[in-house]
């Protein structure tokens, strides 16, 4: 006899992207932070303390996010410039690697 409590399937974290407002895997997303300091860093673990908000790793939607100040929205804070390169070299190592 097979237990259904053994073939319980997890739930994937389903996140939006801040910029094109779509639905992705929260793995797939890169994740901006607000931290306690009032700095913006990009999270690569998902598991930085403060407010965040999540972006799809591609240039089109990062530049929308910037432009639009979806992601300044999102945070509540506005974003340092040295916050926005960080995010486009972070999307452009993810983009040369595949």
């Amino acid at each position: 006899m097979i237990w259904k409590s053994s073939m319980r399937q997890h739930k994937v974290p389903i996140r939006t992207c801040a910029a094109c407002r779509s639905t992705s895997e929260k793995k797939s997303l890169l994740r901006v932070v607000r931290t306690c300091e009032g700095g913006v860093v990009v999270d690569p673990t998902g598991k930085l303390p403060g407010r965040g908000a999540y972006v799809c790793a591609s240039e089109e939607c990062v530049r929308k996010a910037v432009k639009e100040k979806r992601l300044a929205r999102a945070l509540r804070s506005e974003i340092p410039e040295s916050a926005i390169r960080e995010i486009e070299e972070v999307v452009e190592q993810g983009s040369n690697t595949m």
